[in-house]
């Protein structure tokens, strides 16, 4: 009975978001885009760093990639942008294969680093190939309708977190819990450790890999400081960790929650936005060290044993 209520909870939740650009205007719009946008990034780095305990800064090189491949392939060989957006996803999969393997061969503070040296590198190198427009960006014909992009972030998004809920119900999902709590028992007792590191992060870059497309379709213009942010990389740890990281839902209610306040503070108090969402993120971590998902869990545990 519970199931099929969350069930039909969820399913008139995406029908109103479909119905979305129907009855709301531009701006609503486009705050529904950067919810789901975030959201779906805070998903992909929790499949990594959430189940498998790696905790990464560099889930941004996917998506970077992503809405290069996607802006070339849809400017200089006129592709489909829905096919070039998928070829993107595609092209981060297969570039995490080989740095999966190299990559996830460190360890805690170490991977961490690694991770975040790595996506300058994927920086740099885009930024020296003369079809990327170096510096100077690429411009990407504005040809794709901002719904359309859309319906593209809220598939990727509803993916994203399908994917989840199969891990975590999932024997691959017990594996990478096994590995995050200690990798060395694990390999003792039977788990292909490798293959499941590595198979976590391709998962993981795949998300990022096919939000980057859209993102390029987007802005209609694409430079290196806006698809290599550090800042979109890590907001989205941070709503993944307020949230409640290695959980099924703390990604998505630390997306909405950040992303809501985020809106809401800048709109009030332009000038001193930052300094205020940065007291009530601290404020929110220090009372919900665990994320909210975890913190009402808890607590409704307790209500029902007492």
């Amino acid at each position: 009975m519970k199931r099929a209520l969350l069930l039909a909870l969820a399913a008139v939740v995406v029908v109103l978001l479909v119905l979305a650009p129907l009855w709301l205007n531009g701006y609503l719009i486009n705050l529904l885009y950067t919810t789901l946008l975030y959201v779906a990034l805070a998903y992909g780095w929790n499949i990594i760093s959430g189940y498998a305990g790696y905790f990464s800064f560099g889930q941004i090189a996917f998506f970077g990639l992503g809405a290069y491949a996607t802006a070339l392939l849809v400017v200089d060989l006129q592709w489909n942008w829905i096919l070039a957006s998928l070829s993107g996803g595609l092209l981060a999969c297969a570039l995490a294969v080989p740095l999966g393997y190299v990559m996830l061969r460190l360890r805690g503070p170490f991977f961490a680093m690694g991770m975040f040296g790595m996506a300058q590198m994927v920086r740099v190198l885009v930024t020296a190939i003369p079809a990327t427009g170096a510096g100077a960006g690429l411009s990407v014909p504005p040809n794709v309708d901002v719904s359309a992009v859309y319906y593209w972030t809220l598939a990727v998004c509803v993916g994203a977190i399908a994917l989840t809920i199969w891990i975590d119900r999932s024997a691959f999902g017990l594996r990478l819990q096994a590995i995050r709590e200690d990798e060395q028992v694990a390999g003792t007792l039977g788990v292909d450790v490798t293959r499941a590191k590595i198979t976590a992060f391709v998962l993981s870059a795949l998300i990022p890999g096919l939000l980057g497309g859209g993102y390029a379709l987007f802005l209609t213009y694409i430079e290196p400081d806006a698809v290599f942010s550090s800042r979109l990389d890590l907001q989205s740890i941070v709503m993944a960790i307020l949230g409640g990281v290695g959980t099924v839902w703390g990604p998505l209610v630390g997306g909405v929650v950040m992303t809501q306040v985020s809106e809401a503070l800048w709109a009030s108090f332009p000038q001193i936005y930052l300094m205020i969402f940065g007291g009530v993120l601290v404020a929110l971590l220090l009372l919900l060290p665990r994320g909210i998902v975890p913190a009402l869990t808890k607590r409704l545990g307790a209500r029902r044993s007492g």
